[in-house]
């Protein structure tokens, strides 16, 4: 089946609050570091909880009503949504969350997705958090022109992160 970028609608939230957890769940585990599925429930697992679909619905209307200031897009397959990006623009423009879960992943959907979103930030620079050791992401990211800042984040005492930006004007 193929995969196609849409626009996030309310009714969306619980299955973007699932695909969340189902993206940390893939990406994160790191044994050594005290972050497995358990660790993982413990810290993420409210993001499918009431709350957690609860501040999706906002996010997601918050997009139709100010599409200027937040953008929301998901990646789906069939009914399924499989894959996400979504930024802000506040003082700073941010990246942030974006995922593609396993199936997703090495089709080209990845760009299609930072496109629009690069669209949609047109020339303002661009900040996001990456775990460190998520080498694929962060790949992904310089490709399109992010850099290390050097500022880090430990992310509940566990979760190494770094902050990468994308300086601004055309791209």
């Amino acid at each position: 089946m193929r995969l196609v970028i849409d626009t996030a609608r309310r009714q969306d939230a619980p299955a973007l609050a699932h695909a969340l957890l189902a993206a940390w769940l893939e990406t994160y585990p790191r044994p050594s570091a005290g972050i497995d599925e358990a660790w993982i429930r413990e810290h993420r697992g409210d993001a499918v909880d009431d709350d957690g679909i609860a501040q999706w619905e906002r996010f997601v209307e918050d997009t139709g009503r100010r599409p200027a200031h937040s953008f929301c897009r998901v990646v789906r397959r069939g009914d399924a949504i499989v894959g996400f990006l979504c930024g802000r623009r506040d003082e700073e423009t941010t990246l942030g969350p974006m995922y593609l879960l396993r199936q997703a992943q090495g089709q080209g959907i990845g760009h299609q997705l930072m496109a629009a979103f690069l669209d949609w930030a047109g020339d303002a620079p661009v900040r996001l958090w990456v775990t460190a050791y998520n080498e694929r992401a962060v790949g992904f990211y310089r490709r399109y022109g992010f850099e290390d800042t050097g500022e880090r984040h430990l992310w509940r005492d566990r979760l190494p992160n770094i902050r990468m930006c994308r300086p601004g004007g055309p791209s």
